[in-house]
C-alpha cells in the first residue's frame, strides 16, 4: 500500500459493507439463537459469524492488497502484523452481551489503521439504523435510516453536572473512584462502542474506560470522535495507538469530548 490511498475514496463501500453485515446479524437476532462460548467464555452466536464473513468478504474484494485483522480471526502472529502499515481491524459484533439481552446497543465496527492510526471509521447500530462515520478529510457524521448524514461535533463542557458514559454491563472500584473525585456528575449508561459515539455526537462529556478492551473495540468508534473534535487517550493522555505491540489489549482509556479540562486530576 503506498501513501497515496485515499480514505474518503472507500468510505461508501464501507458504510454499505456495515450495513449488509448489521442486516446478517438481525437475521440471527430475530429468531432463537444459540448462545455458543468461545475459549475465554464470553458468549458467541452465529451472528458474530454472519457479520464477520460478510465484511471480511466484502473488504476483500473492495481492497484485496490491504489485510484485514477482526475479532473473530485474530490469531495474525505479531511479527506478520507489525509489518502491516495499512490494514482494517474489525469488529463485527460489538456488545455481544448487550445483543443477548436483546437491548439493540451492539455494533458493528470497520476501521483502516495506517500507520497505528485509525484514519477511517464506521461504526452501525443495526437496531436502530445508526450509522457513524468518521473519515481524515471527511469530518464526523451520523445518519439515521434512510434520512441524510449530518455532521456531527463534541460539545464544550457546560456548568452543569459532567456528563459521564458509563458501561451497561461493566462497573468497578477504579470508576466508582474517578466519579467520587469527579463532583458532580450524572451517569449516561450504555453498551458497546455507542460509548464513544455519544461522546462524538456531543450527548456526554467523557467516557473513561478502566476495564479490559481490545483494539478492534474502540479502532472504529475513535476515529469518530477524533474526526468530531474530541480525543481518545491512554491515563498518560497520550493518543491510542494501534498495532504496537504483541498484545492486541487496550491500556486503559479515556474518551474526551472538551480538553480544557484536566481529567488526569481524577484518576488515583
Amino acid at each position: 500500500m503506498s501513501d497515496s490511498v485515499d480514505p474518503r475514496s472507500l468510505l461508501a463501500q464501507v458504510k454499505d459493507l456495515a450495513r449488509e453485515a448489521g442486516a446478517r446479524i438481525l437475521e440471527v437476532y430475530d429468531t432463537d439463537f444459540d448462545v455458543e462460548s468461545k475459549e475465554d467464555n464470553s458468549p458467541l452466536t452465529a451472528a458474530d459469524m454472519a457479520s464477520h464473513t460478510a465484511i471480511i468478504n466484502g473488504l476483500r474484494a473492495l481492497t484485496p492488497e490491504i489485510p484485514v485483522l477482526s475479532e473473530e480471526s485474530a490469531d495474525v502472529p505479531y511479527d506478520e502484523r507489525c509489518q502491516w502499515d495499512w490494514y482494517w481491524l474489525i469488529d463485527p459484533l460489538d456488545g455481544t452481551k448487550e445483543f443477548i439481552k436483546r437491548n439493540g446497543e451492539f455494533t458493528v465496527n470497520i476501521a483502516l489503521i495506517h500507520g497505528g492510526r485509525p484514519v477511517l471509521g464506521v461504526v452501525y447500530v443495526p437496531v436502530k439504523q445508526w450509522l457513524y462515520t468518521g473519515c481524515e478529510g471527511e469530518g464526523a457524521t451520523k445518519q439515521v435510516g434512510d434520512k441524510p448524514a449530518e455532521p456531527i461535533r463534541v460539545s464544550k463542557l457546560s456548568d452543569g453536572p459532567v456528563r459521564v458514559v458509563g458501561s451497561r454491563s461493566h462497573r468497578g472500584d477504579s470508576l466508582e473512584a474517578f466519579l467520587h473525585k469527579l463532583g458532580e456528575h450524572e451517569i449516561v449508561s450504555m453498551g458497546s462502542s455507542l460509548k464513544l459515539c455519544l461522546v462524538a455526537e456531543g450527548e456526554a462529556d467523557i467516557y473513561p474506560r478502566l476495564g479490559p478492551t481490545s483494539e478492534w473495540d474502540t479502532a472504529a468508534a475513535q476515529c469518530v470522535v477524533e474526526q468530531a473534535g474530541g480525543r481518545v487517550t491512554d491515563l498518560e493522555m497520550q493518543e491510542l495507538r494501534y498495532n504496537q505491540k504483541e498484545s492486541v489489549l487496550n491500556p486503559f482509556f479515556l474518551v474526551i469530548a472538551d480538553d480544557s479540562r484536566d481529567w488526569a486530576q481524577y484518576l488515583e
